[in-house]
């Protein structure tokens, strides 16, 4: 699939390099459905994804041997591309990507970016929509500008988009209920108290699964520990 090298980032490597990284970096999207990079590199494998799932929604012979060419292996994820992919986005014009700036995942703190397919399982607005409808109803807050709009943008082309919303948006409160309870019985037992932190070691599972600081998560605290355990970091 030959782009036009007008303003293309040439992501410090020469074109064969960087063919390769984006052919990498595509095959992991459609693979996992989000990966989390470079903003430059995140906004380059989105052109290229873009064109590829278009590709799927024409499904034509050479369409396909375009794809082919595309992936080292094509069997395992042509079927994908032209299949669920191609169903998934059969109403959507375009805009089968999203990228979303973050906190830089590296040390030497370069702008960082996680590129998702949207509509689908690990589409990150929606995710961020769902808990933000959430704590509305939990702090009783009124709906806002921003969370109305992206309402209608991950609802619009997704099927059954409000029914899966309201889903997510109560699965994240069972979610909170079930935690909230074994928290409590924690503190009963032994006086373990928990507090919302950034502050993870390197080596904890979590900062790992998370892909760098500045999430906030549930850490323990011992029952002699003096840190107020309601500031969130």
């Amino acid at each position: 699939m030959p782009a036009s090298s007008q303003y293309r980032r040439p992501l410090g490597r020469d074109s064969a390099h960087r063919q390769s990284l984006l052919r990498n970096l595509v095959t992991s999207l459609i693979k996992h459905e989000q990966i989390s990079t470079t903003y430059a590199k995140a906004k380059e494998a989105q052109r290229v994804a873009e064109k590829l799932i278009t590709l799927g929604k024409k499904n034509t012979n050479a369409s396909r041997l375009s794809a082919r060419g595309f992936f080292h292996e094509p069997d395992l994820y042509l079927p994908k591309v032209f299949g669920e992919l191609a169903k998934r986005y059969e109403n959507r014009p375009g805009g089968y990507t999203r990228v979303l700036p973050c906190e830089p995942l590296k040390d030497d703190q370069a702008a960082s970016a996680i590129l998702s397919l949207v509509d689908g399982p690990k589409d990150v607005r929606f995710k961020m929509t769902a808990k933000a409808l959430s704590r509305q109803q939990d702090e009783m807050l009124p709906m806002n500008e921003i969370t109305a709009t992206n309402i209608r943008k991950v609802t619009r082309f997704r099927e059954n988009g409000a029914t899966e919303l309201l889903k997510e948006v109560g699965r994240i409160q069972k979610e909170k209920a079930s935690q909230e309870t074994k928290e409590k019985k924690m503190f009963e037992k032994d006086g373990t108290r928990f507090k919302w932190t950034s502050d993870l070691p390197r080596n904890d599972p979590r900062w790992i699964e998370k892909r760098g600081p500045g999430r906030l998560v549930r850490r323990k605290i011992g029952p002699d520990d003096e840190e107020d355990v309601d500031a969130k970091e």
